[in-house]
C-alpha cells in the first residue's frame, strides 16, 4: 500500500509527504533549470539583435560623417564646407540626423567639425524599460598648407619720401619679415622682393636669365620695357624678347624756355624710369630674415609708378616657370638649397602662393624710349676742343647737283645758332667752305645714343637740336623719340594680371597707402576680396595692415 494511500494519514500530511518526496527527486531541477536557460538565450539574443542594430546605424553614420568632413576640409574642392557636409548626408539619406557643421579656415588650413546624432529603437530591450538606443558622433578633419611663398611687391617711388611713408614702410616690412618667418625652423616659408617705381629693376645675374635686347650695359639699370602680351599669362618665357628700358632722362616740362639752358642739360636720375638705384631691384625668394630685412631697410623713394609692371614681375617669381631658373641660381649658391621645387604648382595642395602689393599712388603714364633711339650711332657730334656739340639733319643736304651739295650747311651749332658745313670742332668753318659727305673732320668724334643720353636730357635734345634747327611742335618730335602707354591700359594690364593670379589661387594682399581714388580702385580690384584689402590713410595703418596680413600667415603655425 502506498505510503500515501494510507487513509489513516491526513491531508495535510499527505502534501507535505509529497512536497518532501519531490525536493529529493532530481528530475524537477532540470526542468528548472532550462525555463532559466531558455530565458537568458532569449534576452541574450534579444539584446544582441538590438545592439548590433545600434552598431550598424552608429557605423553608417560615423562613415558619412568621417567622409563628409574629409572631403569638406580639402582644399582642392571650391565649395562652402557646410554644403558639402549637407550633401553627404542628405545622399546617405541621413540629412535629419546632421546637427552642426562648424569650418573654420586661416590662411594656411581649412579645418571641419561635423556633429551627428541618431536613434534606434530596439526589439526586446524596451521590455526592461529602455526604449531608446541613443547615438551621438562626431568628426573632424583638418587640411593645412606646408609651404608658403611670399612676394613683397612694393612701390618705391619717389612720393614715398614725403611724410616718412618710406620709413615707416621699411619698419613695418622688417617686421613683418619677422612675424612671418619666426621659428619656421622647418624652412617651409620663403619671401621675396619687388621693388617698383616706373619700372622693375632685375638686377644683372636675374636679367641675364631672360632674352634681354637692346642692351646698353649701363650698371644698375637692369629693365625691360615689357610687350603688352605678357599680361595675357602668369609668366614670362625665357625666350620672349624684352627690350631694355634705356637710360634716359624723358621728362618734359611745359615752360619751354627751360630747354634753352645748359642747366637744363644734365639727366636728372629722378626723371628716368630706370633709375640706376642698386638697392632697389628684385630680390629673389629667400629665408634669412636678417638678409630679408636689409633688402627692405635699403629701398630708397624716387622715380615714377608703374603697379601693373610690379604686379607682373610679382607673379612671374611665383610661376612654376621659374623653377629651372631658381635651380640654376641654386646651383651658384645664390638661393638656399632649402627652396628645390619651388615655385611649387598652382595645383600643389601643399604650397600656398601669397602676394603682399602696396603702393601709395596710381599709375602714371609709362614712356618709353623707341627702339632706333636705343642704342647704335646718333648723328649728333661732340668737339674735343670745348665740348660743344652739333648735329647733322640730312634733309638739310641738297642733292640736286654738285654745286647744292657743296652750298648746304647741314650741321646745327645749338650754342651758336648757326648752320655750319662740317661739324663744329671749336673753329668757325669758311663761309665758303664745301659740304663735303665723304669728309672726315678732326677733333671731333660722332656719339652713341647710350653716350647722347648719359649726358643729356630729351627734352632738351628735342629742343636744341630738332625744333629749333628744323622748326615744327616740340611734343610732335618728343613722340618720335619716345612711346607713351595710357594710364588706362595700365590699369587693365594690372587687373589682366591680378585676375589670372587669383584664377590660379594666389591670395594677394592689397595696400593702398595715402593712395588717391584711382589708386585705391585699382589695389581694391587686384585685392582676393575686400578682406584681403587695406585702405592705410596714415603710417600707423599702414603698420596695423602689414601685421594683420603676416598674423594671418604666421598665428597657425605649419604642420610637416
Amino acid at each position: 500500500m502506498a505510503y500515501d494511500s494510507d487513509p489513516n494519514v491526513g491531508f495535510p500530511a499527505k502534501i507535505g509527504r509529497r512536497a518532501a518526496r519531490f525536493a529529493k527527486d532530481e528530475r524537477g531541477n532540470l526542468t528548472v533549470l532550462g525555463l532559466v536557460m531558455g530565458s537568458l538565450m532569449i534576452a541574450f539574443g534579444g539584446l544582441a539583435v538590438d545592439m548590433m542594430r545600434y552598431e550598424a546605424t552608429r557605423a553608417e553614420l560615423q562613415n558619412t560623417l568621417d567622409r563628409a568632413a574629409l572631403a569638406s576640409a580639402s582644399w582642392s574642392q571650391g565649395l562652402v564646407p557646410e554644403t558639402v557636409v549637407a550633401d553627404y548626408f542628405d545622399k546617405a539619406g541621413l540629412a535629419d540626423q546632421l546637427v552642426n557643421v562648424t569650418a573654420t579656415q586661416g590662411l594656411n588650413f581649412r579645418r571641419v567639425d561635423v556633429e551627428a546624432e541618431a536613434d534606434t529603437q530596439p526589439y526586446f530591450l524596451n521590455m526592461v524599460g529602455l526604449e531608446n538606443l541613443h547615438v551621438d558622433a562626431n568628426s573632424a578633419a583638418e587640411q593645412r598648407i606646408t609651404n608658403v611663398e611670399v612676394m613683397m611687391v612694393l612701390d618705391v617711388s619717389g612720393s614715398m619720401n614725403s611724410g616718412n611713408k618710406l620709413t615707416t614702410l621699411k619698419s613695418a616690412g622688417t617686421e613683418f619679415i619677422n612675424s612671418v618667418m619666426a621659428n619656421d625652423v622647418d624652412h617651409k616659408i620663403s619671401i621675396g622682393i619687388v621693388p617698383f617705381n616706373g619700372q622693375v629693376n632685375l638686377g644683372q645675374a636675374l636679367r641675364n636669365k631672360f632674352n634681354a635686347t637692346q642692351q646698353h650695359n649701363i650698371a644698375d639699370v637692369n629693365c625691360v620695357d615689357l610687350p603688352g602680351s605678357v599680361y595675357s599669362s602668369t609668366g614670362i618665357s625665357l625666350a620672349t624678347a624684352l627690350p631694355m628700358t634705356a637710360d634716359v632722362d624723358t621728362y618734359s616740362g611745359t615752360d619751354m624756355g627751360y630747354f634753352y639752358t645748359s642747366n637744363y642739360m644734365t639727366p636728372s636720375n629722378a626723371n628716368k624710369w630706370c633709375p640706376p638705384q642698386p638697392t632697389n631691384v628684385v630680390r629673389l625668394p629667400g629665408q634669412d630674415v636678417g638678409v630679408l630685412q636689409g633688402y627692405i631697410n635699403g629701398l630708397v623713394g624716387i622715380g615714377a609708378t608703374s603697379i601693373n609692371a610690379g604686379m607682373k614681375w610679382g607673379l612671374t617669381l611665383l610661376d612654376p616657370g621659374m623653377r629651372t631658373t631658381y635651380a640654376d641660381f641654386m646651383a651658384a649658391a645664390a638661393m638656399p638649397n632649402t627652396l628645390t621645387g619651388r615655385p611649387f604648382e598652382y595645383a600643389d595642395d601643399e604650397a600656398m602662393k601669397v602676394i603682399v602689393l602696396m603702393t601709395d599712388g596710381e599709375h602714371f603714364a609709362e614712356e618709353r624710349l623707341n627702339d632706333a633711339y636705343k642704342t647704335g650711332m646718333s648723328p649728333i657730334y661732340l668737339s674735343a676742343a670745348d665740348g660743344y656739340q652739333s648735329i647733322f639733319h640730312n634733309t638739310l643736304v641738297n642733292n640736286t647737283n654738285a654745286t647744292t651739295i657743296c652750298n648746304s650747311r647741314p650741321y646745327y651749332v645749338p650754342h651758336r645758332s648757326e648752320f655750319h658745313s662740317r661739324p663744329w670742332n671749336g673753329t668757325v668753318p669758311a663761309a665758303t667752305a664745301c659740304f663735303d659727305p665723304n669728309a672726315v673732320t678732326a677733333g671731333v668724334s660722332p656719339r652713341t645714343w647710350q653716350q647722347v643720353w648719359g649726358s643729356m636730357r630729351l627734352s632738351y635734345v628735342v629742343w636744341q637740336f630738332y625744333v629749333r634747327p628744323l622748326g615744327g611742335d616740340f611734343y610732335a618730335y618728343m613722340d618720335i623719340f619716345r612711346t607713351k602707354t595710357a594710364t588706362t591700359t595700365m590699369d587693365s594690364q594690372l587687373q589682366q594680371i591680378c585676375g589670372l593670379a587669383k584664377e590660379q589661387g594666389v591670395i594677394v594682399y592689397g595696400i593702398a597707402f595715402t593712395a588717391p581714388v584711382n589708386g585705391q580702385a585699382q589695389i581694391q580690384g587686384c585685392a582676393t576680396s575686400t578682406a584681403y584689402y587695406f585702405e592705410a590713410d596714415d603710417n600707423a595703418q599702414l603698420t596695423t595692415a602689414f601685421r594683420t596680413i603676416a598674423n594671418n600667415i604666421s598665428q597657425l603655425r605649419l604642420m610637416q
